[in-house]
This record gives structure tokens, C-alpha cells and sequence, in this order.
């Protein structure tokens, strides 16, 4: 690519994760290589399971303890959302990926894992071919003005309000 933009996917709704999973299959039947970085996740999720068949296309490194952080991250949370940014930051500075992928990247955010100028700072670093995109809940205004695309993902209506937990395959 001689141009690569910025993608923020963002809102309340389902989808985010799905939506860049899809762009990194999409980049990998063009023979493009992805980066792909899961802040605040850890674990087998079936996603990870089949990327594993473009693995000489598609890296994804998970960056989390496997929980949801509720309230104040523990140390543990911060130590691991800090490799996940500086191994983010260095993947972009290299720039031998064609796509790069901050998984819930703005839930890092929400968490303090890192601060929002450092994910400006992050989006300034990024080479001009290569094509960024941040998923996640709660984009912040700063990092919405310095995309070039976002897409809300908005819920109308979610069987999760009426008990039906992840499923295997659907959800995770």
C-alpha cells in the first residue's frame, strides 16, 4: 500500500473485534502482512484459533491478564498493557507490517494503561504505508479527530440484557 489511514472502530455495540478480525483476513488474502495486538485479553479465544492458519501472515500477541478490569488496574495490568503499547510503538517503527491492529486499544485507554497522548504519540509514529486501526469502547475525542475513519458500533438490542452469556464461536 502506498497509503495507509487510521480506523477507529468504537461504541457500545457488538462488532469491533469481529470487524477488524475480518480486515486482517481480508489484508491477508491480498498477501498483505498484519500485526495484530489484543490489549487486556489473554486465553485461547476461537478468533486466536483461526488465525493460526495465516500464521505466516497474521502475528497476534495478547497483552492482558484475562479478565475485565474493574475499578483501579493491578500492577499486573498495567506491567502487561505497557509491553503491549511499547511492543505496539516498535512494530509501527519497524514498518514491515502492512496492517496493524490495537485490539481494544481504547479500553487500555479507559484503564489507564496508558495515556491518551501516548496514543496520539503512537498514531504520529505511524509510517505512512501502513494502515492503523484501534478498537474498543469509549474512543476518546482526540484520538476520533486524528482518524481518518471511525465507525460507532451501536447497540439497539442485545440478548446479553436477557441472560444469554458468550457463546464459543459467537462471542468468543
Amino acid at each position: 500500500m502506498k497509503k495507509g489511514y487510521v480506523q477507529v472502530y468504537t461504541g457500545n455495540g457488538k462488532g469491533k473485534t469481529t470487524a477488524s478480525l475480518g480486515l486482517a483476513i481480508r489484508a491477508a488474502g491480498a498477501g498483505l502482512k498484519v500485526f495484530i495486538v489484543q490489549f487486556l485479553k489473554q486465553g485461547d479465544y476461537s478468533e486466536i484459533k483461526a488465525l493460526e492458519k495465516f500464521k505466516d501472515q497474521i502475528t497476534v500477541e495478547q497483552y492482558g491478564m484475562g479478565r475485565f478490569v474493574k475499578g483501579r488496574p493491578s500492577p499486573e495490568d498495567i506491567e502487561a498493557g505497557r509491553k503491549g503499547y511499547n511492543r505496539l510503538f516498535n512494530i509501527l517503527e519497524k514498518g514491515e507490517h502492512d496492517l496493524v491492529i490495537a485490539e481494544e486499544a481504547n479500553v487500555a485507554l479507559m484503564c489507564d494503561l496508558f495515556s491518551e497522548q501516548e496514543m496520539i504519540n503512537l498514531i504520529d509514529a505511524k509510517p505512512e504505508h501502513i494502515e492503523l486501526v484501534i478498537t474498543g469502547r469509549g474512543a476518546p475525542q482526540s484520538v476520533i479527530d486524528k482518524a481518518d475513519l471511525v465507525t460507532e458500533m451501536k447497540e439497539i438490542k442485545h440478548y446479553y440484557k436477557e441472560g444469554v452469556a458468550a457463546r464459543i464461536g459467537i462471542e468468543k
